[in-house]
């Protein structure tokens, strides 16, 4: 995979997920709200590999060896070879923001990107779910919150930081933002 191709998904992924936590944080910012994101890099070298089959086997940087079959999905197949390093990026944020009215609701946003034929496989997913919950009941001796759903379904959890419950009460409605993405990269075996 050349730079500029590589560079290109990573570019779009970074986009995707961009665009869907700056949505998450934009909202975040107009009221009382927090964000946590993790990430996690995995790399693998492409031990063996079978065309007709579609057979991969990586091996990961522990020394683990994992084999798979490569669905139609994974475009540009005939590109990778042995020796070949994939390199997986997964992104997860989870995101609340407090606001004082609305309806309890769900809605989801995806997005998606892949290498154009001919270039080593890569691609991007992103997928976002935002859930509208109402406050029924705070306990500021645990700290905890519980939240009624949109289907009605209850849930308490605890309060990390006790002084984001300052100036929130029963009735408020919350917006709980999930978001993950999901960069693979394939790249040419190094030069020896």
């Amino acid at each position: 995979m050349g730079v500029t191709q590589r560079q290109g998904i990573k570019a779009i992924a970074a986009a995707a997920v961009i665009s869907l936590f700056s949505l998450t944080n934009a909202k975040a910012q107009e009221v009382k709200g927090e964000a946590v994101v993790t990430s996690e890099t995995v790399t693998a070298t492409v031990t063996k590999i079978n065309q007709q089959t579609r057979e991969v086997t990586i091996k990961t940087s522990d020394g683990q060896e994992h084999s798979f079959v490569a669905g139609d999905q994974v475009k540009n197949l005939a590109q990778v070879k042995k020796g070949d390093i994939i390199t997986a990026v997964y992104t997860e944020e989870l995101a609340y923001q407090v606001k004082h009215h609305g309806e309890a609701g769900v809605q989801g946003t995806d997005a998606a990107a892949s290498a154009k034929p001919g270039e080593m496989p890569a691609g991007a997913v992103a997928k976002q779910v935002t859930m509208t919950v109402q406050v029924t009941a705070i306990d500021p001796t645990v700290p905890s919150v519980t939240f009624k759903g949109p289907q009605g379904n209850t849930k308490t959890i605890k309060v990390k930081d006790p002084k984001k419950l300052n100036g929130v009460k029963v009735g408020d409605m919350v917006d709980i933002t999930y978001t993950q993405a999901l960069a693979v990269t394939v790249d040419k075996a190094p030069q020896k």
